[in-house]
């Protein structure tokens, strides 16, 4: 803690005017005013007036399109919106450092993980306050100052346990830095402006720009960012809006500031022209968020009886209705300018177990080959030790910066391949998985640790929400069984519930022990809940600091 304490003493603070009145600081950090300046809170309240009635209005459009899908309504591709899809147009031209982007990284914003992501040898690191960061006040401060401080090239961190210095890179043998946001759905309850929250989005992505965006404009690296959980091209023109509006008032060129889009929402995939087209001065991709897009696809079908998804280590890019989404954007992004990014990679190396480690490497290779193959311009990875595999696999197939080329004219992808159901099974194991990975996660987080290693995997929120839809599903669905005959009913849920503390008393370094049963008592109450909640890291966020 105190070398990430001593990052906060910034030389020489300039004096600042003080906040302008409804400004609402409810926590406090040590240091944090350095970051939260005047200057910056006046900034982060001038894009909450200006934007949050139409965030709402988005937020509220959203429950509107839940409720006919509640109602046996199905997405599809809109009418209104036809002209945008079947004219010739293409996004703004990339920028060099951005055209490419064959192997990212992610992870969180801790100063540790700044530094080793930064120097990993990946093209991007994408740092990531969204679904790989448990939102407490201290991590989300903490994280943008660790990355204030990589852009200004100061950022250092000595580990407390062991005393290794961790340094930066040479700016030029740096991955590129993106950032992604919180998306729209999501409040930051330690900043009130006027008496109401403001959008955790607009206080991740306002922060970072004001602090950082024009060094990095000075050293042509962006700002540059990821925009998570779009549902709507209306919500992509809303960033739009706000990019504009930043660029604006921080004396930036038009169109300074580039985003890719992930496409992790299934109402999104029916709408990645429009999404392109209203944000084609500044877009450089869209990204398969696949495991979102996997969670999103529950989510809206969840009144659906015959949508119902077999257990998640069966909805693997095989089935039908993923690939669909996937080539489906590749002939997208390459027709209109962009790149189509690939998905993750959440294996980390198993020590100690040199045959269940290939095997899990396997599966990389496998994966990797099949976005190369299906013309992918690049993908993503958990952790630095899969970069140089991914990397390999790129560089024997795309020579190329990039493979914009692939055109996909064989891609003919109509509604019903988008939503085709998904054949499989429900086992034992399955079902007790889901429980023990989403209260694992949980707990992890609700003890700030958004990014947790389980079973040999980096999981983060989407894992988590996968597993917390599929029960509720399940459980609320008539008639499901086992493959082997039991029932899928509220008592299966409970012995596992029930069982779950013993079986994991043996792990002494379990990220989140101490929160396990508060883990345990929201899962049962959301799982029982009459309704899916929306997210969980809406309830979850009510318990954190």
């Amino acid at each position: 803690m105190s070398a990430v304490i001593k990052q906060w003493q910034d030389p020489q603070p300039e004096p600042q005017r003080p906040p302008g009145d409804g400004i609402e600081l409810t926590a406090t950090l040590a240091g944090q005013e350095q970051l939260l300046t005047p200057a910056a809170l006046n900034f982060l309240a001038g894009l909450h007036r200006r934007f949050e009635p139409t965030r709402q209005a988005r937020l509220a459009a959203r429950r509107e399109r839940q409720a006919f899908f509640d109602a046996g309504g199905l997405p599809d591709f809109r009418d209104d919106t036809a002209a945008i899809r079947n004219s010739a147009w293409r996004v703004a031209p990339l920028p060099t450092a951005l055209l490419d982007r064959r192997v990212e990284i992610t992870g969180p914003t801790d100063p540790k993980m700044v530094i080793n992501a930064l120097n990993s040898g990946a093209k991007v690191y994408m740092a990531d306050f969204e679904d790989s960061t448990a939102p407490t006040w201290a991590n989300l401060l903490t994280g943008q100052r660790a990355l204030r401080d990589a852009v200004a090239g100061r950022l250092d961190w000595i580990a407390p346990d062991s005393g290794k210095h961790y340094a930066l890179k040479p700016f030029e043998e740096q991955a590129v830095l993106m950032v992604r946001p919180r998306g729209w759905h999501l409040d930051e309850k330690h900043l009130r402006i006027d008496g109401a929250a403001i959008s955790g989005s607009l206080f991740d992505l306002g922060l970072f720009a004001f602090h950082n965006a024009k060094a990095l404009a000075a050293l042509d690296r962006g700002p540059y960012f990821y925009l998570p959980k779009l549902q709507s091209m209306e919500e992509a023109a809303l960033w739009n809006e706000v990019l504009d509006h930043v660029e604006n008032e921080l004396g930036l060129e038009r169109g300074q500031m580039k985003v890719t889009v992930l496409i992790e929402t299934l109402p999104a995939v029916f709408e990645m022209d429009e999404i392109l087209h209203a944000l084609r001065s500044r877009i450089a991709g869209l990204n398969c968020g696949r495991w979102d897009y996997v969670f999103s696809y529950i989510k809206t079908f969840r009144a659906h009886r015959d949508k119902v998804l077999p257990e998640r280590g069966q909805v693997t890019m095989t089935q039908p209705f993923l690939r669909a989404y996937s080539e489906l954007l590749i002939q997208t992004c390459h027709k209109r300018g962009a790149h189509a990014m690939g998905g993750m990679a959440a294996q980390i190396p198993i020590s100690g177990d040199e045959a269940a480690n290939e095997a899990a490497l396997a599966k990389v290779r496998a994966d990797k080959l099949r976005e190369v193959t299906a013309g992918h311009d690049g993908t993503w990875v958990a952790h630095p030790a899969l970069i140089p595999l991914a990397m390999r696999i790129f560089d024997e197939r795309m020579p190329t910066p990039h493979q914009q080329h692939v055109l996909r004219e064989d891609v003919l992808i109509i509604r019903d391949d988008l939503i085709k159901p998904s054949f499989g099974t429900i086992t034992r194991a399955g079902f007790e998985g889901n429980v023990e990975v989403c209260v694992r996660y949980l707990a992890a987080w609700l003890e700030g640790n958004g990014c947790v290693p389980i079973h040999w995997l980096m999981e983060d929120a989407a894992t988590a929400e996968i597993a917390r839809t599929q029960l509720w599903q399940w459980l609320h669905a008539p008639s499901l069984f086992l493959d082997d005959g039991t029932p899928v009913d509220f008592a299966l849920l409970e012995r596992a519930l029930i069982g779950l503390p013993s079986k994991l008393a043996g792990d002494a370094k379990l990220p989140g022990s101490a929160k396990l049963d508060e883990a345990i008592a929201l899962l049962d109450e959301l799982t029982h809940a009459d309704t899916l909640a929306e997210f969980l890291t809406l309830p979850a966020y009510e318990c954190i600091d």
